[in-house]
């Protein structure tokens, strides 16, 4: 590969598998919509894709809805981004569910793409080929068949390292201030330009790598800073989060699963297992990426990720947040080819196919 001139290169397959399992999903919530009479539409807009069509119709509340002394479920716990988009959308011309499930779907092209440029960059076109292909069918991406804004994330951040890595500290900081105004998930590639910038000054005193770190994290900062004046309350997202979805991080977390998990096997629901399987996942994937060498801003990048999801209750490792963590994901691309990635890829197919059955029929386990 030509670092600097990623750009060139398409990794076919992988764009094709990513269509094809869009497709099917549709065609699926169809067919099983012709019983329920709901429409495709309706049954994706789901879990969160609700509150954030909620932000798109009504913006965010002036004041932080109460009950019982505590704040209960409201759009301020989803990032302001998705929804603008979706309402540049509307003004076109769109239904709201129809420009959010297709913002959704086109991020997620542009995410695989981007996922396997990096692999590219940083093991050659069979490599980057191969990372692709498993990371457009990972479980984890049910999520771009639903309203989400992980399509922006992932592509934003994995265009940011390759960004990093070729030392374009502009490009990665804005590409950085993109991410997190979409979601507090990529605060973890501002932990990647810090370090990038922080070797860059240490080894050639290039002090215009400190513009990476700095630019990185204002889509976040903009958004507190907006919910602060908005509802005058400084916390508005963290109490949101607290009190709407009793979701706060806990260093414990990750153990109690493992604990009840190993003290009776059965005990744990269908969301414990989920997460106890993600937890191993998880480790696995840490493995993978200290073996494939990657550079230390896409592995902190990944490692940041997985730890933020692991230590937050009730979110855990579920394969929508493994999947964020794409430096895991590409590590299976890079590190196995011939018959074992081809057994990879159809193991996770198969579990694609039970996720997307799982959170697009039913309310067993959220997403």
């Amino acid at each position: 590969p030509q670092p600097g001139r990623p750009t060139r290169w398409i990794p076919v397959t992988a764009l094709v598998a990513y269509l094809a399992c869009r497709v099917a999903t549709a065609i699926a919530v169809a067919i099983a919509d012709l019983s329920t009479h709901n429409s495709v539409v309706f049954d994706l807009t789901r879990w969160d894709g609700v509150w954030f069509l909620r932000a798109v119709h009504h913006g965010y509340p002036s004041h932080l809805p109460m009950a019982h002394g505590h704040v209960v479920a409201n759009p301020v716990a989803f990032f302001p981004l998705f929804p603008l988009l979706v309402r540049a959308g509307v003004s076109a011309g769109l239904d709201a569910g129809v420009a959010a499930l297709v913002l959704s779907g086109v991020t997620g092209l542009t995410a695989v793409w981007a996922v396997g440029l990096l692999a590219r960059h940083l093991a050659g076109d069979a490599a980057g080929a191969r990372a692709a292909l498993v990371f457009a069918v990972f479980p984890g991406t049910f999520a771009f068949s639903f309203p989400y804004s992980e399509g922006i994330v992932v592509t934003c951040a994995a265009f940011g390292l390759i960004a990093l890595l070729d030392r374009r500290w502009w490009l990665a900081g804005v590409l950085g201030m993109v991410a997190t105004a979409a979601s507090p998930v990529a605060l973890a590639f501002v932990v990647s330009c810090a370090w990038a910038a922080g070797v860059a000054v240490r080894r050639d005193r290039r002090y215009g790598a400190l513009v990476a770190p700095l630019l990185a994290p204002l889509g976040f900062v903009a958004y507190m800073a907006y919910l602060w004046r908005h509802t005058g309350e400084l916390a508005a997202w963290r109490l949101t989060e607290r009190g709407g979805w009793q979701s706060y991080p806990s260093l414990s977390y990750p153990f109690r699963i493992v604990w009840k998990f190993v003290s009776d096997p059965l005990s744990p629901t269908l969301t414990g297992q989920i997460l106890m399987a993600g937890t191993v996942a998880a480790v696995i994937g840490v493995v993978l990426m200290r073996r494939e060498h990657q550079p230390a801003p896409v592995f902190l990048y990944g490692l940041c990720v997985a730890v933020a999801a692991a230590v937050s209750q009730p979110v855990g490792l579920r394969p929508r947040f493994l999947m964020l963590a794409f430096p895991m994901v590409m590590a299976l691309g890079t590190r196995y080819e011939g018959r074992t990635h081809r057994v990879v890829v159809a193991v996770c197919v198969v579990l694609l196919a039970l996720m997307t059955a799982l959170e697009a029929g039913s309310q067993a386990v959220f997403p």
